[in-house]
């Protein structure tokens, strides 16, 4: 009898045991940052079900546009994703010129490609080795950040932040290149990034534990990537050849040879693979940039919008004017609405911007790339090990300042 009740008790346990378990992964999680939360159910190590919770990092980006000016705008698209920031400046800053039909100078748009991919590198630097630092990679990290941190140099001395850089203005830059700073990048694009990626390369691309921890791990169809609005890497590698810089060309991307890359099956292992060979395109951008970079002005000529020289303001009344005007009231941008979209490291980042004709806007709504992708993970993760949430999460490159809503 004894043994019976104990047996019975051994069956309630193991009952209990199999029965589905709710657990919260983040905010307070290596992994998430602090800043994403998911509530998973699980079966054993299994991922039965997939929540994910937006609004860990809430800033009010959209709401906060519309009491400021066009110009007051830009440290807040900083801080969007806050990885790559000036390809954020770049993308808001063509959207309000394409609503007043402003053509920006050569030489600045020369630049700004220039700084999207310098970003774009830095970003997927950012994205590789925390992703396998999550997974155990150690050295990998350290092989990435070197070079991670020789940008931030190169864009200190050319913006005088590292972060965010709030470089850019409606019809042009803050200021033009310091001298000497275009070798440098040259230096840089020819060195270490190259020599990082062929180290990282050969530590991890035939590396026969990397490639079981990632291949088959969150994979996507090219179908249902579409369907959820995947667009940059995470698209790419599910198979779709979708790049606004190649399939809606804009500043001077039309005049430089450079390849997209993409993967079959929409996996962890495919991720990486388009990151390190986007990297390796973004050096050949960034070459034929500098090749090419014509000389002439940065900002056009226009009152309207750029503000009057120091001289000017200090010299006679009307410079002294326009500049308070400039600054109190902002740019007068013509009524209407517009959209505009830019390739980013993590893709399509699109401004939808609103204007009454008053020195600031109406309404923005941004359409960040990764707001797509967190509202896809239950799809690559549902069904895949609880270990594998990590490396799927990595992989897709969540910037929880993108979902601000």
């Amino acid at each position: 009898m004894a043994e019976l009740i104990a047996i019975k008790r051994t069956h309630e346990k193991l009952d209990m045991q199999a029965e589905p378990m709710i657990i919260n992964i983040g905010p307070s999680h290596p992994a998430t940052h602090a800043t994403l939360r998911f509530v998973t159910e699980l079966d054993g190590e299994t991922i039965l079900k997939l929540d994910p919770e937006f609004g860990y990092l809430h800033r009010g980006f959209e709401k906060e546009c519309e009491a400021s000016t066009w110009t007051q705008v830009i440290p807040y698209t900083d801080r969007l994703n806050y990885v790559s920031p000036l390809a954020n400046n770049i993308g808001y800053a063509m959207a309000v010129e394409k609503l007043c039909g402003i053509q920006v100078t050569e030489r600045c748009q020369y630049i700004r490609v220039i700084l999207c991919e310098l970003n774009r590198i830095m970003d997927h630097l950012v994205c590789i080795s925390t992703n396998v630092l999550d997974m155990g990679a150690l050295t990998n990290f350290w092989y990435f950040w070197a070079p991670r941190e020789e940008i931030y140099k190169l864009l200190e001395e050319l913006t005088g932040a590292r972060l965010t850089t709030s470089y850019t203005r409606v019809g042009g830059l803050a200021y033009d290149l310091p001298d000497g700073w275009t070798e440098r990048v040259r230096t840089f694009v020819r060195g270490s990034i190259l020599k990082a990626l062929s180290d990282v390369g050969a530590l991890l691309t035939k590396n026969r534990i990397f490639i079981e921890r990632t291949q088959g791990v969150g994979p996507i169809t090219a179908e249902k990537a579409i369907a959820l609005g995947f667009t940059g890497p995470c698209l790419l590698a599910a198979g779709v050849p979708l790049d606004l810089r190649k399939d809606q060309t804009y500043m001077v991307y039309d005049r430089f040879d450079f390849e997209i890359p993409i993967g079959t099956t929409g996996d962890t292992l495919d991720r990486y693979m388009v990151r390190m060979e986007e990297m390796r395109q973004s050096v050949r951008i960034i070459e034929q940039a500098l090749d090419q970079l014509p000389g002439g002005p940065v900002n056009i000529d226009d009152p309207r919008f750029m503000m009057p020289r120091k001289e000017d303001v200090y010299g006679n009344i009307e410079g002294l004017m326009n500049h308070f005007k400039f600054i109190m009231e902002g740019v007068q941008v013509p009524a209407g609405e517009v959209y505009d979209a830019t390739e980013t490291a993590n893709g399509e980042l699109g401004f939808y911007i609103v204007s009454k004709g008053s020195g600031g806007p109406y309404k923005i709504k941004v359409r960040p790339p990764c707001l797509n992708m967190f509202q896809g993970m239950p799809h690559l993760c549902e069904g895949q090990m609880i270990a594998d949430l990590v490396a799927v999460l990595g992989s897709v490159n969540i910037i929880a300042g993108e979902l601000d809503r």
